[in-house]
């Protein structure tokens, strides 16, 4: 792999530049549509050139490059990730997948290669949803699913997903200008941290994956009565917070007794959450996933049945509302079987793992197959400033998909 290590260095060098641009000076923090978007565009773009790459930012805000084919008419493979981060991010979700690729097309110009299909790479603009709070913009746009009562999403200043497009130079109207026709479109590959600790645990550097977690996820209310902590009796109480730690306890005991299935109370909201008054309501969230959809929702059915039960005996009020769903998706077993091929011949022993975290390839299922490579992250830590890879990890993971390019078969 020794031949990748220079590669490799460029990429986390490139990776610690687009580090540096945050909207906040404390941390990394770079969402859709600010100016730092704006920056992390063209510097992106501007690597895109220096590979050889015609390039291109479409109507939603993501950045292109084509390595182009002397083959008329060739079909296109497409290699993308995100540019956008959470608030207090790290370095490398997302931005890997786009600079690796960047590249690696370089050396591919500097060997004189030429492929029988173009390979586009994109920087997707928002996959995060950390500013509108609708994930896969970016990406959804490509598929021609974008809603038109998305113009009226507002992020925390209050500015409009519609004015923030027009303050960035683009059109909302314009959007499905963007979307791609699936007419010979071979497939979508992305390469990504893990974003968990399976590959340091098993001490591979890289990981294959074969699906992606479908998710949903639910708000719920409980609401009780509030009274004053020393003069209710325990037995004419209805707590509403008493209630909702019996039912997240039920959720995690559920979750557990699933294999495949993970299911998760993130948030908690208590009220009057005074030291001496019974809580009154209570609002909290419920996340379950799994890479098995009929699976994920025989847990939830069973959560909710318990849930309900609770409410009952403990004579609650509960109110339910889905906030969110996304089926599970399988990577195709034809580019899933090129990047295994990619890990041998890189001489590295084969694992074949899910991922538990949604990314830009699910969207991208929709119009056409996807695969992804993962890169092995320390301590599994993501969405952090402690987000750290490794140069070594970095050069396994383009030997792979130099090899994976190459021997692509379509």
């Amino acid at each position: 792999m020794s031949e990748f290590s220079d590669a490799a260095a460029l990429v986390m060098a490139r990776c610690e530049a687009l580090g540096s641009l945050s909207q906040n000076p404390s941390c990394l923090d770079r969402r859709y549509l600010t100016e730092q978007h704006k920056l992390a565009n063209q510097l992106t773009s501007g690597w895109m050139i220096e590979a050889g790459m015609t390039t291109w930012q479409d109507s939603v805000g993501n950045i292109w490059g084509r390595y182009t084919s002397a083959v008329p008419n060739a079909p296109c493979l497409i290699i993308g990730s995100h540019l956008d981060t959470v608030p207090n991010g790290g370095k490398y979700d997302g931005m890997l997948g786009v600079v690796a690729p960047v590249t690696l097309m370089a050396m591919f110009s500097g060997e004189g290669r030429q492929f029988p299909f173009h390979i586009d790479i994109v920087g997707f603009c928002d996959e995060e949803g950390t500013r509108f709070g609708t994930t896969l913009l970016g990406s959804r746009a490509l598929t021609g699913k974008w809603q038109d009562e998305w113009r009226r999403l507002k992020d925390e200043d209050g500015i409009s997903l519609e004015d923030a497009m027009k303050n960035f130079g683009l059109d909302f109207d314009a959007i499905n200008s963007a979307t791609i026709a699936q007419t010979d479109l071979l497939g979508y590959l992305e390469l990504h941290i893990e974003q968990g600790p399976v590959l340091e645990q098993e001490n591979l550097p890289v990981g294959v994956v074969n699906a992606i977690a479908g998710a949903k996820r639910f708000s719920l209310t409980v609401t009780g009565m509030a009274g004053h902590a020393g003069t209710v009796p325990m037995s004419m109480r209805h707590d509403a917070l008493c209630a909702s730690a019996e039912m997240i306890l039920a959720v995690e005991s559920i979750s557990q007794q699933r294999p495949g299935v993970v299911a998760t109370v993130g948030k908690i909201e208590n009220a009057p959450n005074g030291v001496n008054v019974i809580s009154g309501r209570c609002q909290f969230s419920l996340d379950i996933r799994s890479e098995e959809d009929p699976l994920r929702d025989a847990a939830l059915a069973e959560i909710l049945q318990k849930i309900n039960d609770i409410a009952v005996l403990r004579n609650v009020e509960l109110k339910i509302e889905q906030t969110h769903s996304a089926p599970a998706v399988h990577c195709d077993s034809a580019l899933q079987n090129t990047l295994l091929k990619g890990v041998t011949e890189a001489g590295i022993v084969p694992k074949v793992l899910a991922s538990g975290a949604g990314h830009d390839a699910m969207a991208m299922a929709e119009i056409c197959p996807v695969a992804m490579l993962f890169t092995r992250c320390k301590g599994g830590i993501s969405h952090h400033p402690a987000e750290s890879i490794t140069t070594d990890d970095v050069a396994a993971s383009l030997a792979i998909m130099h090899h994976s390019l190459r021997t692509l078969k379509y």
